[in-house]
């Protein structure tokens, strides 16, 4: 048994040298300790590798901005480590980097289990949110309602120190890290690209899991082409940690039938044969004509900025906002929406120039010297999305008061001091 800390991840080695490499993700707030009450089995057939997301069981702080990145982080560790094959099971957020890895990296992927996973968890405003509260309360309000969202009432009464555990260990991530993992699953979305996972895959889920629950499993089954479901009775969010010996026998039934099929399938299937003087095939003439269209351009050879323009939009001012506001528009008001879209946020909010702090910091300061109260109160609510605390707020407002007067600023602290209480509260 090895535990390392690396510049890439924090992990630990359990199992046979010798063994095939068995990898376990852990959820959001989790750590490698998750999976301790799998590791006896698991390590009778596997090697097994855990590893902490970053800042989460004492990692260094370095975040990582989404799925794809971490997933990257990961096969840097496990490049330098000489691990080329793999199995994969992962908890929720530990899922989405399992379904990552098969889509971007299938021939590293021998077989997969998704559990309490989801190709979309549940909205980007949702995580966005969360992250709003993190930067303004800390953890603690989270780490206090993990267990309820993570157990069976049941259970959480009759295990007091796993549910202690439990929330001592999202008390000890790091917020920014924990924030940034919220960004990270607002942008997550596989929906479209489950058909192309083409490996073996075990989706797993909790009867009472109300968080990624049986609705989201049966999506993952439909959609990945050889997935199959189990439904662990008596189990919520965190699976492995409350029906562990069910939750390992389905895991190694998994991995060892998968293992034990592609290691067949690959000893009597001989290697494809490349055709000789074969000419090139010809593509349909819809794709031919496709293709020869331009892309759309605004002036002389510049692309639409309307696709970056209503990604950033939405990711600024949250999704249900910019959905309110195009089911809105009508002949009348249609075209002002895609202006702004286009200009204000395809082309203005998605320079690099100033980040979006910054750029939070000017849209407020002009809102209130035009007292546009209506609009100070949605860019209040984006200022929080972009990463500004509360107190960085009433800074931008003081300064404003000084140069924009005292009545308009009395008008924007009353506003945004109603918005950041609706948004920093934590829920019941």
């Amino acid at each position: 048994m090895s535990e390392t800390t690396t510049k890439t991840l924090q992990y630990r080695f359990d199992g046979p040298e010798d063994a095939p490499v068995l990898i376990l993700g852990a959820s959001l707030g989790t750590t490698w300790h998750m999976w301790d009450r799998q590791i006896p089995d698991l390590t009778r057939h596997w090697r097994v590798f855990r590893f902490d997301m970053p800042g989460h069981g004492g990692a260094p702080a370095h975040p990582c901005g989404s799925v794809g990145e971490l997933a990257d982080r990961l096969l840097a560790t496990l490049d330098g480590l000489g691990v080329q094959r793999f199995g994969y099971a992962g908890c929720a957020f530990g899922g989405a980097i399992g379904a990552e890895l098969a889509l971007r990296h299938p021939q590293r992927v021998a077989s997969l289990a998704l559990i309490a996973a989801s190709p979309r968890f549940g909205t980007a405003d949702e995580f966005r949110q969360r992250g709003v509260i993190v930067r303004s309360n800390g953890l603690d309000p989270i780490a206090r309602s993990a267990p309820e969202r993570w157990f069976t009432p049941g259970f959480a009464a009759a295990q007091p120190a796993i549910t202690d555990w439990a929330v001592q260990m999202v008390r000890t991530t790091d917020p920014g890290c924990y924030i940034a993992a919220c960004e990270a699953l607002a942008a997550f979305d596989v929906r479209a690209e489950l058909g192309r996972i083409g490996i073996p895959t075990l989706v797993l889920v909790g009867s009472e899991d109300q968080v990624t629950g049986q609705v989201e499993a049966r999506t993952l089954v439909a959609g990945i082409p050889d997935a199959r479901l189990a439904v662990v009775p008596g189990a919520s969010h965190l699976a492995p940690v409350e029906q562990p010996a069910a939750v390992t026998d389905l895991l190694v039934r998994h991995f060892s039938t998968a293992w034990q099929a592609q290691d067949t399938q690959a000893a009597i299937t001989p290697p494809p044969v490349k055709p000789v003087l074969s000419p090139p095939p010809v593509a349909p003439m819809a794709e031919i004509a496709a293709a020869e269209q331009p892309e759309a351009v605004v002036g002389p050879g510049r692309p639409d900025p309307y696709e970056a323009g209503i990604k950033v939009r939405r990711e600024v001012l949250g999704d249900a906002h910019v959905d309110r506001a195009l089911a809105a528009a009508d002949d009348f008001s249609g075209d002002f929406q895609e202006l702004i879209t286009r200009y204000a946020w395809g082309e203005v909010w998605n320079r690099p120039g100033l980040d979006r702090r910054s750029r939070s910091c000017v849209t407020l300061t002009a809102l209130v010297a035009g007292g546009h109260l209506d609009e100070l109160a949605f860019h209040t609510r984006a200022a929080l999305r972009n990463g500004l605390t509360p107190a960085e707020i009433k800074e931008v407002l003081l300064q404003a008061a000084v140069y924009c007067g005292v009545p308009a600023a009395n008008s924007a602290f009353k506003v945004a001091q109603a918005v950041i209480r609706e948004e920093t509260t934590p829920p019941e």
